[in-house]
């Protein structure tokens, strides 16, 4: 064995300027690789949100990094980060983080914090979402959080005057709007076994309770069965459409658009939908609300965003950051809203597009944009996705008359209780 290292040692002294076989041109090679990926950058993100050639070419103008955007399905994103990360390389320098996977990016360490100053912090509320340990650990770009709608053309066939700011008056006005025939439906709500019935009973517990989870992460049985005691109330009165059971929960949003329903409770970027000729039969006639609340309009709403972060084995953290700060600037997220319809993180952004008149029948979202609140007490724990499969099957079960909402309430607090535990 040490022969043959010894003749090879001399092969490659021999060959060493044709092949680069010794150490010394290895190394040059690796630098000269280093120092020029330093100015490149690989930035993955589903299609929706890819900034374009034009934008990145600006981008490039002004820094001098270049980036190059690896468009991938939101679905195999989280699969792509994890398989490079066991290795610790990168799928990406830069790279699209849900909401929901935050907590476990974070402990996995995946992702390195951010540094946010306090005027980002006050512009884009959603910052909240992905905060662990008062560490930023993702900067949100495309803003989600949840509206209330209701078909003004609706309630006026059904002699109704007033939008609905409880639960008490959806449920009592839609029951109206059925009786009259003027839809059959009059309320849509995610009832799937999927995340979308999931961030259903986290946003309707915590605007109507202002909590979900206690501060150890179990879950608050009060405010979980208010909510469910809610959604069996809507199935029970057949308000909702049956195929809600079993159809995605877009298919349950888009029911307002098509103009089947009356009342929702749904994505901020319908504000838009609702009015756009390509996709809604009901353009003019939705009014975006704040959502009803108990005993008056909720006092907070709550954000599923999307965002994007850095890794935390990227050999070119500046230029990464860098691009991840041009990306939620302000300038670039009001391009990003023209491009891509991307609804701004950044408040200031989207009062001035309504201001400047490109975003119309927006109604209280401002209002509503200025009081998201996350339901998180600890940030969105490691274990979140076995948490929603336990919480949409839960509620499933119930909209299929298989569970009451006492019992779903308790295997839900059942699951839930056992993961956050598990956690510690």
């Amino acid at each position: 064995m040490k022969k043959f290292l010894s003749i090879f040692a001399s092969l490659c002294l021999v060959v060493g300027m044709f092949a680069g076989c010794s150490k010394g041109s290895d190394e040059k090679k690796e630098d000269a690789k280093s120092s020029k990926s330093s100015n490149e950058i690989t930035f993955m993100i589903p299609d929706w949100g890819d900034p374009g050639d034009e934008l990145l070419k600006e981008f490039e103008k002004d820094s001098g990094i270049k980036v190059k955007v690896i468009q991938t399905s939101w679905d195999d994103i989280r699969d792509k980060i994890s398989t490079a990360a066991a290795g610790k390389t990168v799928a990406a320098d830069v790279f699209e983080v849900d909401w929901s996977w935050v907590g476990e990016f974070k402990a996995a360490n995946w992702v390195m914090p951010i540094d946010v100053d306090d005027a980002d912090k006050t512009d884009m509320p959603t910052l909240k979402t992905f905060t662990v340990d008062d560490k930023v650990y993702a900067l949100p770009y495309a803003n989600d959080f949840r509206v209330g709608f209701y078909n003004t053309e609706m309630y006026k066939k059904a002699g109704l005057t007033t939008e609905p700011k409880t639960w008490e008056e959806v449920i009592a006005n839609s029951q109206v709007i059925k009786d009259k025939k003027v839809t059959e439906y009059p309320v849509s709500i995610p009832l799937n076994a999927d995340e979308n019935t999931t961030t259903s009973l986290l946003w309707l517990a915590y605007t109507r309770n202002g909590k979900v989870f206690n501060d150890d992460n179990t879950i608050n049985k009060e405010s979980v069965l208010d909510a469910l005691t809610i959604m069996d109330t809507l199935v029970k009165k057949d308000l909702v459409n049956p195929a809600n059971r079993n159809s995605s929960g877009m298919d349950a949003y888009g029911q307002i658009s098509a103009g089947t329903t009356s009342f929702l409770v749904g994505p901020s970027s319908f504000v838009g939908r609702v009015n756009d000729e390509k996709e809604s039969k009901v353009v003019g006639q939705v009014m975006p609300i704040m959502v009803p609340g108990k005993g008056g309009v909720a006092k907070a709403t709550v954000p599923f965003a999307e965002a994007i972060g850095v890794s935390n084995y990227t050999k070119n953290k500046d230029a990464a950051m860098k691009f991840a700060k041009w990306y939620t600037s302000k300038e670039t997220q009001a391009k990003l809203f023209e491009k891509n319809n991307t609804m701004p993180t950044r408040n200031s952004v989207l009062d001035q597009l309504i201001k400047d008149g490109k975003m119309k029948n927006t109604g209280a979202m401002q209002e509503l944009a200025k009081i998201i609140e996350s339901p998180f007490p600890n940030g969105v724990p490691t274990y979140y996705t076995k948490m929603s499969t336990e919480i949409f099957n839960a509620v499933n079960q119930m909209a299929n008359g298989k569970l009451t909402p006492q019992q779903a309430t308790d295997q839900i607090a059942e699951k839930v209780d056992a993961l956050a535990k598990e956690a510690k």
